[in-house]
């Protein structure tokens, strides 16, 4: 009997592969504090199960993935499944006061949703607060089964996570400066998978130790997860080729320098090629503009196999901290696989034509004695977005009155150059809102995004919650919509969900609004974040219920 149950399994495998396939994966997510030690002092942080970074979450294609997140700890707590579609399940994507309302303490709640036509690495992390600071950990998804990569096997797969670390309590650093009017103290050191490497003044710090067999080739997962600061990452003496950003496959190309913004994923290949040895693997800030930022290069050690501990290192030269050319060579070297089985579906037929300027100003406030009677904002169309107590897909989905409008503009209330400093004769000061702007279902939008050097021009990197989208373009200055659209890729660009804004330029992206519910768009330089620079996408439920947000689970949480 048994053999004939099993020949019936394995004939329906064959006859019907999707219906076997795909299985439902269960996690358990319990946000625990932990005290933890790193540049020789120990604070108390907030992690998933006791772990920083915290633990992989592995599904493959068409996978449902269910992650109970149990919340311990006295804060709030909301976990972003970051470049997730969520294709009708706007409900589990995460962002706080969003699309959900936080976890209480004590309390639990289900991320429930199915990972549909994606396969790659992506990442995890809290979204609310600065919690993020050490609540993030991978996410991946590997290809259905018994289908191959587009590029060669490799021996062995990587997770390399990139992050920041404060010796104080981040929940302090930020809400200090919020009371100050100013800026926030920058971190104190940058981290490969939780250790910053050896640093002056703690000789007992440690670092990573990446394995590898001379001849094999790995395929490393890198992974943004620092707060604020893009990174520059490279190993000594070591080609890496990239096959894939933001889990979508690109053209593979051989570099010796990738730059990664916070939110940002890439997969590259390296191959133990060299004589074996100790290899240095550094991670550095990119910051082309004259804003402070976290100096200190994260270290870790590629390992040959048979070589004894003692043998002195190969070092690399990072890249200058204002190497604007070599980033800009990593990113335009960026192209879509765009093949048969994974072609770019660039949207030609453009319904909105959005032009968002993003950037820092001034407003007041009384109480702020550090920035003279002042406080740094950020914003988007010079809106500087108000955090709701109601969860706008909530708000949205019961009509719920007086949460958010929806008249947020298409376009720059004032238009100046941009890409200089402030308008002659006008205000710093912005205006704050919550506000929407509405998207009907399937429609197509060309979203262009101009940083602005009102207070001081910055490489902003943006996030688009629910959607991937093509970047077809960017440039330095401002954008021509006469001259600068003939230059866009339309053919093969590449298809991210994060896209960094170039210090006093922009980049044009497009995408379908085909998923329903509210999606966040925001810096995602946490600090901008903060001060504002942030607003939401209300798209429209299309025709029937395959075209429509799927209702709310049972245990949403309550605000």
């Amino acid at each position: 009997m048994e053999s004939w149950v099993r020949f019936l399994v394995l004939f329906l495998a064959c006859l019907l592969p999707g219906l076997v396939e795909s299985r439902i994966r269960h996690y358990k997510f319990n946000v625990v504090l932990k005290n933890t030690t790193r540049l020789c002092s120990t604070k108390p942080i907030v992690t998933i199960n006791g772990q920083f970074p915290g633990p992989t979450l592995y599904a493959r294609e068409d996978d449902t993935v269910l992650i109970k997140v149990t919340n311990h700890v006295t804060y709030n707590v909301s976990i972003h499944w970051h470049g997730i579609r969520q294709l009708r399940t706007g409900w589990a994507d995460g962002p706080a006061y969003i699309t959900q309302c936080p976890i209480p303490p004590g309390q639990s709640y289900v991320y429930n949703f199915t990972i549909t036509g994606q396969r790659g690495t992506l990442l995890w992390h809290a979204h609310i607060l600065w919690l993020r600071a050490t609540v993030h950990g991978a996410l991946v998804i590997l290809p259905k089964r018994g289908v191959p990569y587009p590029f060669p096997a490799p021996h062995k797969e990587v997770n390399v996570i990139l992050a920041e670390w404060w010796k104080s309590d981040t929940e302090s650093v930020i809400n200090q400066a919020m009371s100050s009017g100013v800026a926030p103290n920058v971190s104190d050191a940058h981290t490969i998978n939780g250790h910053p490497g050896p640093v002056a003044n703690c000789s007992s710090q440690g670092g990573f130790t990446l394995p590898v067999e001379n001849g094999k080739t790995y395929l490393l997962r890198i992974i943004n997860a620092a707060l604020n600061e893009e990174l520059f990452f490279k190993i000594a003496g070591h080609k890496l080729t990239i096959v894939e950003v933001d889990a979508t496959y690109v053209k593979p190309f051989k570099t010796d320098t990738i730059v990664i913004a916070p939110g940002q994923t890439t997969n590259a290949l390296i191959t133990a090629n060299q004589k074996s040895g100790k290899y240095l693997v550094a991670a550095s800030p990119f910051m082309d503009s004259p804003i402070a930022v976290d100096n200190l290069t994260a270290t870790a050690t590629l390992h040959y196999s048979g070589t004894l501990a003692t043998t002195s290192t190969t070092l690399t030269k990072h890249p200058p901290q204002n190497a604007t050319q070599v980033a800009n060579n990593f990113i335009n070297s960026l192209k879509s696989l765009n093949s048969k089985k994974f072609p770019a579906k660039v949207p030609l037929k453009i319904d909105h034509n959005l032009l968002f300027t993003v950037g820092l100003g001034i407003n007041p406030c009384p109480t702020c004695k550090a920035g003279n009677g002042s406080r740094v904002v950020a914003s988007v169309n010079n809106v500087t977005f108000v955090m709701p107590t109601t969860a706008l897909l909530q708000a949205h989905v019961f009509n719920i009155s007086g949460v958010f409008t929806t008249d947020f503009p298409g376009n720059p209330p004032n238009t100046f150059n941009f890409s200089g400093g402030p308008p002659a004769n006008a205000s710093l000061a912005t205006t704050n809102g919550t506000k929407l702007y509405r998207l009907a279902y399937n429609s197509t939008v060309q979203l262009v995004l101009q940083d602005t050097g009102t207070i001081a021009p910055e490489n902003h990197p943006v996030h688009l919650h629910g959607y991937n989208f093509y970047s077809v373009g960017r440039g330095v200055g401002n954008y021509n919509p006469k001259k600068d659209p003939k230059k866009f890729n339309l053919v093969d660009p590449a298809e991210r969900n994060t896209v960094g804004v170039p210090s006093g330029g922009w980049a044009a992206i497009r995408f379908q609004a085909d998923n329903p519910g509210v999606w966040f768009l925001h810096c995602h330089l946490e600090v901008h974040t903060t001060w504002g620079l942030k607003m939401a996408f209300l798209v429209d439920n299309g025709k029937g219920p395959n075209e429509s947000l799927l209702p709310p689970p049972s245990d949403l949480p309550k605000c």
